[in-house]
Parts: C-alpha cells; structure tokens; sequence
C-alpha cells in the first residue's frame, strides 16, 4: 500500500466517536459499575446545580427492572431546572458545560459526565434519554427525548412537548441502560448515596432500588454550603502551551496587563519584578511574543515568589458538620474532624478534611471503613491505587490504640473520613476513581490523620479510665447502702443519700432532681454539686412538656420546639462548689435524667451526657 492510499484511509473522529469505542475510560467497564456511574454523574450535576443557585437538594433516584434484563433510571432534583436552549447540548453533546475553564471546586470538571450517561444508554441499549425540565412555577415542564449523533457529536432531538409536572423547578432525567445490580457490597449504587449523603449533610435523598425499598437520607442540616469563587490561574500553575494560548486570545492591549489581568496574585509590583526577570518590555503586544519570549515570561514566573492564590475557590465540608454526619450515619459514640488548612500544589489550591468515628454499632475485629471523597464525591473504586488509602496505610495505628499488621488499613470499630477539595483533583484516571500521590496533598493527608489519631487515643484512654473509674464506684454503691443502713439503725437516724457521697469519694460532678406537686404545679429542684478539683463550666437541660410556669433563677433559656419545652442553664463552678435551680411546669418531665453538656461522661452521676448537637435541636445557645 502507498503513501497515496495510505492517505486516502485517514479521517477525523469526533469526541463521540472517541468515547463510543473507549466507554470504559469514563467509568462503564462493566454492567454493575455502569449503573453506578450514570447514577453518579446524574446525581453530582443536581447537587451542582442545587448549590449554584442557593437551594437546599432534594434529590430523589429510582430504578426499576426493564425488559431483557436492562435497567431504567430515573432521577429528579428540586434545582433551578434548565433552559429549553441547553438541555440538548448539556445532554447530548460531549465536552460542553460550563465548569471546564472555570477555576474552583465543583463535582464536575470536564463537561463528559451526564452526557456520557446518555451515550452509554443509546450504546447499550438504543433508547432515548428523556429529559424534564422546569424553571419557573408558572409554566409548564419541557420534556426533550434526545440521541447523541456520535460522528458531529450533535443532540439529535427525537421529540419535544410541554407537560404538566408537580415540581415547581426543577429536572429530571431517565435512562436505559444495559447494566448489573449489586447489593450489600462496597461498590454499589446504595453505597455511592450512603457515602454522598455523608458529605453532603445539607442534602435529602431518597433512593428505591430494583426490589421496591426505600432507602431515605434526610438532612442534616439547614445549610447551605458557601459557593466556591472563580479565580483567575495563578503564575506557579501554569504551563508553557497553556501561556502562550493565553497570550493569543487575550483582551489585553499591553504585556503590563496581561498579566495584571489574567493572573491571580500579580498586582503592579509582582508584575514589574517578571518583567525585570524576563527582560521584555511592558508595553509589547501580548500576541506578538515569540516562542523564545513566552519561555523567557514561565522562566520569570518560576524565579518569583508569588502569594499562594485565594482559597475562596474552595468548599470545605466543615468539621462541625463531618462529625454530625459520622455520628448521624453510622451511629457512632464518638467522632472527630479536622479541616486542615489550604495549601496548593502546582498553583493549584487544595484543603484536606479528615474524620473519625469511633465504636457505636460498628465491629471490632473488622477493617475500619475508610471512606474516601474528592471535591465530595466518593471514590469507590481503586481503593489500593489511591494516596488516601497509601496515606491511611502509612500511618502506625498502634500508637492511637487500633490494632494493624504492617503497611494495611487497621482493624477496629472505626470509620475513617478523608477528603480533599481542589480546584483540580489529579485523579489517575478520567473516571475519577482515585488520587495520585502528589506529595504536597499526602503529607497534608497524613498530617490529619495523625491528628484525629491522637484524639481518637485519648478517646479511649477516657474509656478505659472510665471503666476502671465505674468498677470502683459500683463497689461503692454495693457496700456503702448496707453501711449506711447499719449506721442510721445503730444511730436512729434517717438515711444518707449514698450518691452523693459516692461522687465526693470519686471526685465527681453530682446531680440530684428532686420533684414535689403542689396545687397542680409540678415543682423541681436541682442540686450540682462539683467534688472535682477544677473549676467546672457546663450546661444543663432539662425537655418537659407543658407550660414551665415559672424559673426562680435569672440565667435560665427556656425556649419552645413544637410540644416540647427546654430549660438551659450555663453553670460555673468552683472546687466544691454548689449550686440549686428551680423550676415550676404544668406538665410534666421528659428526659429520665438532667442532660449535661460540657462534662466528661466518666466525671458525671445523677445525669446524662448530651449528644452531639442535641443543644441545637432544643434551642439552646450551641456556642
């Protein structure tokens, strides 16, 4: 064959085409991972779109059973809905959105996601995506049935109407697809929304799988996350090719500002000082830089110390909120978090966040879960390929009182949270299952990790105390009622309150409630006393229903949440101090026991510590 006929057989392929024969790059390796994957990329675009314009998600996802074992998709969020002009091309056109050159932290980068779910639906199983959407209450919804055309990847429009539908906004996409459903296993479409429901606490899912059950992730919390800021790309980022495309299409007249323009962290000093360095001249038309220049422009760059860029860009979960969550899913009886702060690798800005929950309902003679997110979305699989993991390994749980053989995830009852936010995640792959092990975001990783290790240590350091610290007291309780029987009988006196006494003996902080009815009027009285040796600042609570009717002490918060009523008193007490605070209420007293917040659970008798975040569900100050 010639040069000739050799040439004769060479054609361009579109971007579609590309995909079309390369489906598993994006994640559709094989049927079960597909499933996944289209219900990934569906749900990561409406919780984007959620957050964008300031709405709390609802997202709900179903899939049912098709004909020849297929399976059909559907998934619908309460968003600001899409405009009738975008949806074929956000649907049916590879490598369009709008989140591509735009530096910050989002879900979705590259512009394949959902498109890429509709292509792997029409390959597998030739059927349309349909698409509802609705963005003001007012109107009725646009329903779009759409193909890809793989060889112009071009929308092609099957068929368009208006249709009523219930949501006042909102989209929502159904799909068939050739695919595999698993249950009870890692990588599942039930594990991808358990893990998603963990980071994302401000969001309600509801999921109905194949067999008909309802899986429902209410919130957590009523906040919305702070949208991440757009920032231009920062000196220390960027590449030669990237430069010199950025010096051809800008709209700067001058090189002076050029880079006072598109660069973040480059004011007039900086920008003079590069100039200086690279020996061009300010004034110079940044199109007409030659190759030469625009190497001598990097070289200027990489030989100046810039600010690090803003980390506005970025949207960190917070530690409140992971350790709400941690306890809220997995029903934890502790839990930790930190968020570190944010650096940057390669001009990019990252943060890592870590979390750990400790015993609860999880097992002691397994693996602890390790959860792992970028720009919170779970990563399931290539657990062993990812830094998070590495990072996890690298750490001698040991030293924090779990149990691991060399260079392995440990073992005990523990679920560990890690995820990093960039404004580029360097995953390893396109389909964004792992990290690479940039060094800069593994020593941060690591540094968390130790960090929650320490605290997750002196946990259970507490609880071993507290074990020993209870065998005592409860030998004390067995043995001091029978003395003080025998005393009151020999001296004719009226019996001790043996708690008390246990607790000055221990050295703990000690509640007593004692409740009279007088004229219809239930009257309480609580007495704290602090047998520690420190100064103790906590507060107490108390949840009735009724009306309190009176509170004879001035720092009392009595607030009402539905038919409840909750009293809170912020306490300060000295070394053998005490204090007594009374209420009256028609009604009558909730909680068993007062809750107690502040006080370490193995100092306190006669009370109940208070979870995590109840303080803020009864209205109280959560300061």
């Amino acid at each position: 064959m010639n040069a000739e006929e050799f040439a004769k057989k060479q054609k361009e392929i579109s971007i579609a085409e590309f995909f079309e024969k390369n489906k598993h790059i994006l994640g559709y390796s094989n049927p079960a991972k597909s499933l996944i994957t289209c219900v990934k990329e569906a749900v990561d675009n409406s919780l984007d779109a959620c957050e964008d314009a300031g709405i709390l998600p609802d997202i709900f996802v179903k899939i049912t059973r098709a004909e020849r074992g297929n399976f059909k998709i559907i998934i619908e969020d309460n968003g600001p809905g899409i405009v009738r002009e975008q949806i074929p091309k956000v649907f049916g056109k590879l490598l369009y959105g709008s989140r591509f050159h735009s530096i910050r932290q989002s879900r979705g980068q590259q512009g394949i996601g959902v498109s890429g779910a509709v292509l792997y639906a029409q390959l597998t199983t030739g059927k349309p995506a349909i698409i509802t959407s609705k963005t003001d209450p007012r109107d009725k919804a646009i329903k779009v049935e759409l193909f890809i055309d793989t060889r112009r990847n071009e929308p092609e429009i099957v068929s368009e109407e208006r249709i009523e539908w219930f949501r006042p906004r909102g989209t929502r996409i159904e799909l068939e697809i050739a695919g595999a459903y698993v249950k009870e296993r890692k990588q599942s479409v039930l594990e991808y929304i358990t893990e998603t429901a963990v980071v994302n606490p401000h969001a309600k899912i509801t999921f109905v799988d194949p067999d008909g059950e309802i899986f429902e992730f209410n919130r957590i919390i009523e906040e919305i996350p702070e949208i991440p800021k757009e920032i231009p790309p920062h000196p220390h980022g960027i590449e030669l090719g990237k430069l010199m495309w950025m010096l051809k299409t800008t709209n700067a007249n001058t090189l002076l500002n050029f880079l006072r323009t598109e660069f973040v962290r480059v004011g007039d000093k900086k920008a003079g000082e590069v100039l200086e360095k690279s020996g061009l001249d300010s004034n110079s038309r940044p199109s007409n830089l030659s190759r030469d220049e625009v190497t001598r422009l990097l070289e200027a760059f990489n030989q100046t110390d810039f600010l690090p860029p803003p980390t506005d860009c970025l949207s960190p979960i917070g530690e409140k909120f992971i350790m709400k969550s941690l306890i809220n899913r997995f029903s934890v009886e502790w839990a930790f978090a930190v968020t570190r702060k944010p650096k940057v690798f390669s001009g990019n800005p990252f943060l890592v966040e870590v979390g750990i929950g400790y015993g609860g309902e999880l097992k002691a003679d397994e693996r602890v879960r390790l959860l792992r997110f970028a720009n919170k979305i779970p990563l399931l699989y290539s657990q062993g390929g990812c830094a998070l993991t590495k990072a996890v390994e690298s750490i001698n749980w040991k030293n924090y009182g779990l149990t691991q053989s060399r260079n392995e995830v440990p073992i005990g009852p523990a679920v560990i949270l890690i995820h990093v936010a960039s404004t580029n995640i360097p995953y390893t792959s396109e389909s964004k299952e792992a990290v690479t092990a940039i060094p800069e975001i593994f020593e941060e990783i690591r540094l968390g990790l130790q960090e929650v290790g320490r605290r997750l240590k002196e946990h259970i350091g507490r609880q071993e105390r507290y074990k020993k610290k209870k065998g005592k007291e409860e030998l004390l309780n067995k043995l001091l009622p029978l003395l003080a029987k025998k005393v009151s009988e020999v001296l004719e006196k009226e019996e001790i309150d043996v708690g008390r006494v246990v607790s000055r003996i221990m050295g703990n902080v000690h509640v007593e409630r004692s409740v009279t009815e007088k004229d219809g009027l239930i009257e309480v009285e609580l007495r704290v006393f602090n047998f520690t040796k420190s100064r103790k600042e906590f507060r107490i609570y108390e949840i009735c229903s009724g009306e309190v009717v009176s509170s004879d002490n001035k720092g009392a918060k009595i607030s009402q949440t539905g038919n409840h009523t909750s009293i809170l008193w912020s306490l300060k007490l000295p070394p053998n101090g005490e204090k007594s605070l009374r209420y009256s209420l028609k009604g009558k007293i909730i909680n068993k026991k007062p809750y107690v917040e502040g006080i370490e659970r193995e100092i306190l008798n006669g009370a109940e510590v208070m979870d995590f975040g109840i303080g803020m569900d009864l209205g109280g100050d959560s300061s």
